[in-house]
């Protein structure tokens, strides 16, 4: 059996689907490589491209997205709903079968020296991939986003792993490295209140939300930082965004371990939150694909917590947990292009 490996590059672009398409069309171009998946968000300006394939073929394919991303998005004049630092602002590698984390990492770290030494840009590496401790949160790494990457290039704490220390204006920076399967994943509802939006996440999240003294006021730490009362879910980053265009607001998470918190975790504790908030859930929605996995897990729970008979088969029960999550509530999910086992071999 052949190693295959999972690509996921985020880049800076999700309006204009011409561009996005030219330069997820760079995938194509190398052999023992398929692209999977193309999920742009216009609130966010963001695109989500996956593919998989053989490891150096994953490797090539990445470097020749970057390269044309870098050739059509420019980063003076982005503006976007998503958290970002560059073109292509986060490209990980994620082992999905006959590989270890530790060669993905290794494949970070090519394409990383690769995008540095012959496209110029600055590379950061993170989580399984980064060589340094403080750099393993993405968040973190991404800090301050491109607005203040310039200024960031110049601290010899943020010294780039690969490339210039000199400010690209027009690419930013890229961060890559590898990673368990990440989900990520939206709750809707039916409200456009983004403050109420916003507070919902921050009692979801793992890091939760900032600690305050009677007056309302931060509570500081002793090194002067904010003091964080940690959320329920672990391995789960969240926010609240507003969709300018839909008129509504989401949650949206990324479950970095899908194993310690599932999507139907997650999709029951807003839920739960926004019904004390007297706010409704309309849905939930896959960004990129997901394991299989995660979908039985939650039919288990459906089936445990609602006493129902066990699904027939496997679609049986992905169509179980499509209808109890609203997965195509906003937009259609298609489990035979949206889950990773059954794209591959489609």
């Amino acid at each position: 059996m052949s190693s295959i490996v999972e690509c996921v590059p985020n880049i800076s672009e999700g309006r204009d689907l011409a561009k996005i398409n030219r330069i997820a069309g760079a995938v194509k171009s190398v052999p023992g490589v398929r692209l999977l998946d193309v999920d742009p968000n216009a609130d966010y300006h963001r695109a989500v491209i996956t593919y998989a394939g053989a490891p150096d073929a994953c490797v090539e394919a990445t470097f020749r997205l970057t390269a044309a991303a870098f050739a059509e998005i420019d980063m003076r004049t982005h503006q976007g709903g998503h958290p970002r630092s560059g073109a292509v602002d986060v490209a990980p590698f994620v082992p999905v079968r006959e590989i270890t984390m530790a060669q993905c990492a290794e494949l970070a770290r090519q394409y990383g020296r690769r995008v540095g030494n012959e496209l110029g840009v600055p590379v950061y590496l993170y989580e399984a991939a980064a060589a340094r401790p403080e750099r393993q949160n993405l968040a973190k790494v991404r800090k301050g986003e491109y607005e203040a990457l310039e200024a960031k290039l110049r601290l010899p704490e943020w010294t780039p792993d690969f490339g210039p220390t000199t400010f690209v204006a027009q690419s930013g920076c890229v961060i890559t490295g590898a990673r368990f399967f990440l989900v990520a994943y939206n709750v809707n509802l039916r409200t456009a209140d983004l403050e109420l939006t916003e507070d919902i996440a921050l009692h979801v999240r793992e890091m939760g939300w900032p600690m305050t003294d009677t007056s309302g006021q931060a509570l500081l730490s002793a090194t002067g930082k904010k003091v964080f009362i940690p959320g329920p879910l672990r391995q789960v980053k969240g926010m609240g965004v507003y969709l300018d265009n839909d008129r509504f607001c989401q949650v949206s998470m990324n479950l970095t371990n899908y194993l310690v918190t599932a999507p139907h975790t997650a999709f029951e504790q807003v839920a739960f939150e926004a019904r004390g908030r007297g706010v409704e859930v309309s849905g939930s929605e896959v960004v990129g694909l997901i394991p299989l996995e995660a979908l039985l897990l939650a039919a288990e729970y459906y089936v445990w917590r609602e006493k129902l008979s066990r699904p027939k088969d496997e679609r049986a029960a992905v169509a179980l947990v499509q209808e109890r999550l609203a997965l195509s509530a906003f937009r259609a999910f298609d489990p035979d292009t949206k889950i990773i086992e059954y794209a591959l071999h489609g």
